[in-house]
């Protein structure tokens, strides 16, 4: 989920966990619940600085520690210390930490949460494991997600005295995750039922949330050799018409075609012919275990058997990311050597240009 939403979410349970004073517990007032839920939800995407120290860097930590449920009590624990320190530098002070410890802690679960449903993966167990868990029932930008916990704040701020309002907009969220695994649901029996009736070996199947709909998928069988996907909405009847005069949702929605005319593309992994043998080899080299690890469904990009400067390259990118109004795509890498046997030198394709990395993935000079 975007940093905006996940605030959002953070807020709202704040208004859920707002207490007023009881024998041995100081209050914990609404709008100060609400803005420690609110750092609490937004705090896990902190690690984008990772990004400035190079772009390997960020590939490989971005939803690792800072989205860790087995270092969230710790993450907590810290939030809540500072934000009572800071509440205190105002006129008449904050409560102690400890009263905003379990929003703390509620901020940090619910922005896990709110990753943990969508198909990028989310380390939970860092540091001891680096496995990436993912539902895989949302978008990572969905309006109507992002709508409810808007709605939910607006009644929460017309009905000040009551917390009914956000912890309905809550469960309305869980409902619209729900209805999201309902259409993953759909769109496997879709993907098996393809399966079954081409004769396809079904190593992995798998559907990616798309933009727009609970029911707009992409699919994706793999067969241990070629990769099989179509784009769709299993709820469609007819496909969508849309036009430039449409709004962006509909457009967006448009491409994906009903099950029964869904047209389904092959991918091989390593491609055809005299590019298998270099493509495999970029694929195993230690150079770029970082990219077995991340890739989902990788699928060969581009090869090129001997480009400007004598070099031998492949790149890779990954089919969860391949959307029909998507232009560019991201997380496209190879490697190039100029000798059969190697060293290899890692790149990035932007806009159809290698962009060098030097070993840790930071920008090296761009020579040919």
């Amino acid at each position: 989920m975007d940093t905006l939403t996940h605030a959002l979410s953070g807020a709202l349970l704040g208004r859920v966990l707002a207490r007023p004073a009881s024998a041995g517990t100081p209050p914990l007032h609404a709008a100060q619940a609400m803005a420690v839920g609110a750092v609490a939800a937004a705090f896990p995407d902190i690690d984008i600085v990772l990004g400035y120290a190079s772009e390997i860097a960020y590939l490989r930590g971005h939803r690792g520690v800072t989205h860790s449920v087995l270092l969230a009590p710790l993450w907590a624990l810290l939030l809540a210390v500072m934000m009572s320190r800071i509440g205190r530098l105002r006129r008449g002070g904050a409560p102690p930490w400890r009263a905003f410890y379990p929003v703390a802690l509620g901020g940090l679960l619910i922005h896990i949460a709110g990753d943990f449903i969508t198909q990028f993966g989310t380390m939970l167990l860092a540091p001891f494991s680096d496995r990436r868990f993912a539902l895989g029932t949302t978008f990572i930008i969905d309006l109507v997600f992002s709508g409810i916990l808007l709605g939910g704040l607006l009644a929460s701020a017309i009905w000040r005295r009551s917390r009914v309002p956000a912890a309905l907009a809550l469960v309305a969220v869980a409902g619209w995750v729900g209805v999201g695994w309902v259409g993953r649901s759909e769109a496997l029996a879709a993907g098996r039922a393809y399966a079954q009736a081409q004769g396809l070996a079904m190593l992995t199947l798998d559907a990616a949330p798309r933009p727009a709909s609970p029911f707009n998928w992409t699919v994706v069988i793999f067969d241990g050799r070629d990769y099989h996907f179509a784009h769709l909405n299993t709820r469609r009847s007819a496909p969508m018409q849309a036009g430039p005069e449409d709004n962006f949702i509909r457009r967006y929605s448009a491409p994906y075609l009903p099950v029964t005319q869904a047209v389904w593309e092959r991918r091989a992994k390593f491609g055809d012919g005299e590019a298998v043998a270099l493509a495999r080899s970029v694929w195993e080299a230690e150079a770029f275990a970082f990219y077995r690890w991340f890739a989902l469904f990788p699928v060969l990009d581009r090869v090129e058997m001997a480009a400007p400067g004598g070099w031998r390259c492949a790149a890779f990118r990954d089919l969860r990311f391949e959307m029909p109004a998507r232009a560019e795509l991201p997380f496209r890498y190879g490697l190039c050597s100029a000798e059969v046997s190697g060293p290899w030198r890692l790149f990035k394709l932007v806009g159809g240009e290698r962009r060098w990395l030097d070993p840790v993935g930071a920008w090296a000079a761009e020579s040919k």
